[in-house]
């Protein structure tokens, strides 16, 4: 179904309520710009288009192409315009564009309900809508004031947000480089120079990583979302920490990757979550935040307790918790912690120095009594 401004209120109350758009697939010609390439036309942008595009891509919406051309033709066209660098993914060819938009959902780790699709052609939009419903389809006309739409116009834009193309542009030159690299894994992640931080939070740190204990399910300890007001008062806790995770690499940043809520006035340490994004699992950010904190508090003299609630989706978080050398805890570990919430199981490792990381470095807080930051 075409969304317009002419639309009856029913569907302009769906769309209010529909969730935000992650990306839009633009078709090209008659829609993205005015003349068809294929005629031999120079094609001009459609007005507004422009401003748009950069809108969109400021608050963190990706753009995609999906367009029947001939992809030798069409791609220096958007480059001649100045607009090749908004597109993180361009399916430009002959096939259906249902499955050309599947395809840009796959390759962006979406969901196909997160896109939306704009097309000047009548039978492309209901074909759309035929076969993906969930996808939500516009006209050209529809792009005027498309900005001001509620699926458009995020309540927060993070930094993260704001950098988020060039994030998933630095993403895709990393696989290339993996492709292309003939040599084992560790030699790999050696070569691309990666450093992470592991930091107090601070105030323009925290809807990211609210959004991150919303988002990921496979790489959440307990499955807990913590809203933004919720990692404000756990700060204000003394005792408590809550600690950001950023990455990056010779390819780029990969903004912050990783929320840790850890209680330091215990017995023992207290994990009461950790959560990494799925796009660095490849590279064990979880099992690195873990080896840091178990070396932290080894010099502090004490072990670690750790909430995880087991669930069918975040067995790869399970796994780096055990082979950083968590059990199950014994009674004694948690007896001075309050009861676990149904479903937590607790899990404990005992005080021991961790050798130092070969492939990544890490730069982390101090944490504990004496706490400074490291130089």
């Amino acid at each position: 179904m075409t969304v317009t401004d002419t639309a009856d209120k029913d569907r302009g109350a769906t769309a209010a309520a529909a969730p935000p758009v992650k990306c839009l697939v633009w078709d090209l010609d008659g829609t993205l710009w005015q003349g068809t390439v294929l005629e031999g036309d120079l094609p001009v942008l459609r007005p507004g288009v422009r401003d748009l595009l950069d809108a969109l891509d400021r608050r963190g919406i990706l753009h995609a192409v999906a367009s029947r051309n001939d992809h030798d033709q069409a791609w220096p066209h958007l480059e001649r315009l100045g607009v090749a660098e908004y597109f993180v993914c361009a399916r430009i060819g002959w096939g259906r564009k249902p499955d050309a938009v599947k395809d840009i959902a796959e390759r962006l780790g979406f969901a196909t309900g997160a896109l939306a699709f704009v097309d000047d052609t009548e039978h492309e939009r209901a074909e759309m809508a035929a076969r993906l419903p969930e996808v939500r389809v516009y006209t050209p006309e529809d792009l005027e004031r498309l900005g001001e739409r509620p699926e458009f116009t995020p309540d927060v834009v993070t930094a993260d947000a704001a950098g988020r193309r060039r994030m998933y542009q630095a993403g895709m030159a990393r696989d290339r480089a993996r492709e292309a690299f003939d040599g084992p894994d560790e030699e790999f992640l050696r070569s691309l120079e990666i450093e992470m931080s592991i930091a107090r939070a601070t105030e323009d740190d925290l809807h990211r990583l609210s959004e991150l204990t919303l988002r990921t399910s496979q790489m959440n300890a307990t499955g807990v979302h913590y809203a933004h007001d919720d990692l404000v008062r756990f700060i204000a806790e003394p005792g408590h920490e809550v600690l950001a995770v950023t990455m990056k690499d010779r390819f780029g940043s990969h903004g912050a990757v990783g929320v840790v809520l850890l209680r330091t006035d215990t017995p023992r340490w207290h994990l009461k979550l950790l959560a990494t994004s799925c796009r660095v699992v490849s590279f064990g950010a979880g099992s690195l935040i873990l080896r840091n904190l178990l070396d932290q508090a080894a010099r502090n003299g004490t072990g670690v307790v750790a909430d995880f609630r087991p669930t069918d989706r975040n067995r790869v978080m399970e796994i780096a918790y055990r082979f950083a050398g968590f059990e199950d805890a014994p009674a004694e570990a948690t007896e001075e912690l309050p009861p676990a919430e149904d479903g937590v199981q607790r899990l404990h490792a005992a005080p021991d120095r961790q050798s130092p990381e070969r492939a990544v470095t890490v730069r982390a807080v101090r944490l504990g009594p004496d706490a400074e930051e490291d130089a």
